[in-house]
């Protein structure tokens, strides 16, 4: 299990009447001593403040950088992966409850191992902060990043979103790709469903979009937030920052506490012809549909990226130009 070696003091938070009023996300929790906040990740100990999973991991494995998914930050490369404990979100449907809904055995991995790991895999471009929600892990992955950036490397953020500013603009400018996953613009979903609203995560899109390369994810749920109306604002709402971000609807299955059936094919094709309305680069993923997450260009449509599964298996780009027309494409590699 995580020891305490690898702890460290948390960043923003003050004592306020004997508790630690923690300041990283829109939740604001007043931790008495001896509690943990709602993530269950930072806790009070004598007036203090710690991050308990400092340094601490669960998983560790060289992932494509398509899995995140990114499709558009170095197609076809990959990317050591990292997650830690916990979560500042209980959504009932989570796909990765064994270990964002409860403490799990970790081992110690410090930002110098991380690094180090990183540095000594072959063909990967960086470090990815995922598997759980890596905002909880905020000490562990600013000094992470901030040492990877020393070293050449990349880093990933897959996230749900929830930060507070503040923390979020000191930790941006250290992130060179981030997917944020948006579960709707429905207020009564996001609380219901998830625990907490939507619009901190609309913010840190919009803070996010032209700091680094931004996509979006929305797990498409039957009879949940699958209404078109919804995705039409949710599409508007993303054209207003950028047509170009990159929009995955993803197939949801029924895990954790969310018997809803899987989503059928038709609902994702619908949702994908919505988006392609406004937005240039949309996906369908978790499900086997023909030429639903390759890459076509803005410009003459031709298709620049082929994917297969988590592979790439064409692309058609000189730089992030397309190869048939010569019309620029949102890509960097």
């Amino acid at each position: 299990m995580a020891g305490r070696a690898m702890e460290k003091e948390a960043l923003y938070y003050e004592q306020v009447d004997g508790k630690c009023h923690c300041h990283l996300c829109p939740r604001e929790c007043r931790i008495s001593e001896g509690k943990s906040g709602n993530c269950f990740v930072r806790q009070n100990r004598g007036g203090r403040l710690w991050a308990t999973n400092y340094g601490q991991c669960t998983s560790i494995a060289l992932d494509p950088i398509e899995k995140k998914p990114l499709f558009h930050f170095y197609p076809g490369r990959q990317i050591l992966s990292l997650g830690t404990f916990g979560c500042n979100l209980h959504c009932q449907f989570c796909q990765n409850w064994q270990i964002s809904q409860q403490r799990v055995p970790t081992e110690d991995c410090p930002p110098e191992r991380a690094v180090e790991m990183a540095l000594s895999t072959k063909n990967n471009i960086g470090i990815a902060y995922t598997y759980n929600e890596p905002l909880i892990w905020y000490e562990f992955v600013l000094d992470t990043s901030r040492l990877a950036r020393e070293k050449g490397l990349k880093n990933v953020l897959v996230t749900n979103g929830l930060i507070n500013r503040e923390p979020l603009e000191n930790l941006l400018p250290y992130i060179d790709a981030m997917n944020v996953d948006l579960k709707g613009v429905n207020e009564e979903f996001y609380r219901r469903v998830c625990g907490w609203g939507f619009e901190p995560v609309l913010e840190t899109i919009s803070a996010a979009a032209g700091k680094c390369l931004l996509e979006v994810t929305n797990l498409l749920i039957p009879g949940q937030n699958d209404d078109p109306q919804e995705l039409e604002q949710l599409v508007d709402w993303l054209a207003g920052i950028s047509p170009d971000i990159p929009l995955h609807f993803s197939r949801y299955f029924p895990n954790y506490h969310f018997e809803a059936p899987v989503t059928p094919e038709a609902a994702l094709l619908r949702a994908r012809e919505i988006a392609l309305r406004k937005l240039k680069y949309v996906y369908v993923g978790n499900v086997r549909l023909p030429g639903m997450e390759d890459t076509y260009c803005r410009g003459c449509g031709e298709r620049i990226i082929q994917r297969q599964g988590y592979g790439v298996t064409n692309i058609q780009l000189n730089g992030n130009r397309c190869a048939y027309c010569g019309a620029e494409n949102l890509v960097v590699n």
